[in-house]
């Protein structure tokens, strides 16, 4: 048994949404899938079986009818920074996405994806990628093609990257997970961790987000 409650073959789930209907569709494929599932309806109930124990993924929905699923994103990412965090929302617009993103998640569906869909997503966000619904990917994608052009010269880099860091940080921002950016660049995949939290020191962010972000803005990689 892990610090986070599961057997090294079972993934645990926090399945956090207010609709009773929506909430068994997504328990239901997601048990189906082989995970182990822990629900709740509203913010309270979402804090009091984190006290239990941290699951591997959280998987939360934004409007609660006690509060707003940030707080619980901001809050877990706070004391689990090892659970992975996936919004699965009818809130597709541009402030509630980067608000997610910057408290913490590192994925974000809406709510017209399948039950199955997401059920295999889940195992894709505990491989290291970031899934993004597609319409969301294209506004983020617009918002940094429309945003001001960089000063031209030299990337600033004044978190002082490596080269190989810079490397690792484009493979984080295409989604790639640590085994495929270790295949990609002739590391081992043990070594890839420890290069990402550098990265995370030296641009002093805590998700794979945050460090893509903060990357795209001090121009060291480009979308």
């Amino acid at each position: 048994m892990t610090d986070q409650g599961e057997t090294a073959d079972t993934i645990t789930i926090l399945l956090v949404e207010d609709d009773a209907p929506t909430c068994w569709r997504l328990q239901d494929a997601l048990v189906k899938a082989g995970y182990e599932v822990r629900t709740a309806g509203t913010l309270g109930q979402a804090r009091n079986t984190l006290d239990d124990a941290a699951p591997r993924v959280l998987l939360t929905d934004l409007r609660l009818p006690d509060g707003h699923g940030i707080e619980l994103i901001r809050e877990t990412r706070r004391r689990f920074p090892d659970t992975e965090i996936m919004v699965i929302s009818a809130l597709g617009d541009e402030e509630s996405v980067i608000s997610a993103i910057t408290v913490g998640a590192t994925g974000y569906l809406l709510k017209d994806a399948f039950p199955t869909d997401i059920a295999t997503t889940v195992r894709d966000l505990v491989a290291g990628h970031s899934p993004i619904s597609a319409s969301i990917a294209r506004f983020i994608v617009r918002r940094t093609q429309t945003s001001a052009e960089p000063p031209p010269g030299p990337a600033l880099n004044t978190a002082k990257l490596t080269p190989r860091e810079i490397d690792i940080l484009w493979g984080i921002a295409k989604g790639f997970s640590y085994a495929e950016i270790a295949s990609h660049l002739g590391l081992s995949r043990q070594t890839v961790p420890g290069h990402i939290k550098n990265i995370y020191r030296k641009l002093e962010v805590h998700t794979r987000s945050e460090a893509v972000f903060e990357a795209v803005q001090q121009g060291l990689i480009k979308l």
